[in-house]
């Protein structure tokens, strides 16, 4: 039986890299096409249901982190962008499949998150409390390894709840019983 993380990642198989549709939709934007273009009017912010969880702990028995998922092309390029700062145990869940790899970035994105890296459910990267990046050019974060799936959290949750390098990754559906 599959994980609920592989066949999310399934349904992105033929998604670009993140950093690359952002950084393109962003510099092909009719916003930013010459000086003299009209600013097109930006999206609200998206709001994904939460659908899935990450339980920490020994057999997930610990707290859980309730996650949004971005599935499609559309909802990973938008993202956080936009959105006030993450409440704790809350955060988004990009799924990738294959494995590739990927570098984020904090464009239009007005609070610090901590990034999570993982593959094969476990994590192989964490870039802490990375700034917001309000305005080009903006700096990308993740590791030059592939990734199967990059969770984003507020800023300084990776810390509060031992989230590092090594540590089990185990995605379930949101309403999935614990242990």
């Amino acid at each position: 039986m599959k994980t609920l993380a592989a066949n999310l990642a399934e349904t992105l198989a033929k998604a670009a890299v993140v950093s690359t549709a952002l950084i393109t939709t962003e510099l092909t934007s009719p916003g930013l096409a010459a000086p003299s273009a009209k600013p097109q009017p930006s999206p609200p912010p998206q709001s994904l249901p939460l659908d899935a969880q990450w339980c920490l702990g020994d057999a997930g028995t610990g707290p859980c982190i309730l996650l949004e998922v971005a599935r499609t092309a559309q909802q990973q390029m938008w993202g956080l962008q936009l959105r006030p700062a993450l409440p704790a145990l809350r955060g988004m869940l990009f799924p990738f499949a294959p494995a590739q790899p990927v570098k984020f970035w904090m464009h239009r994105t007005p609070a610090p998150l901590d990034m999570v890296f993982v593959r094969s459910g476990q994590v192989i990267a964490v870039e802490a409390k990375v700034p917001p990046c309000m305005h080009l050019p903006c700096r990308s974060y993740g590791p030059d390894a592939a990734v199967d799936g990059v969770i984003e959290l507020g800023a300084g949750q990776s810390q509060a709840l031992g989230i590092k390098a090594g540590r089990a990754v185990l995605i379930r559906p949101a309403t999935a019983p614990r242990g």
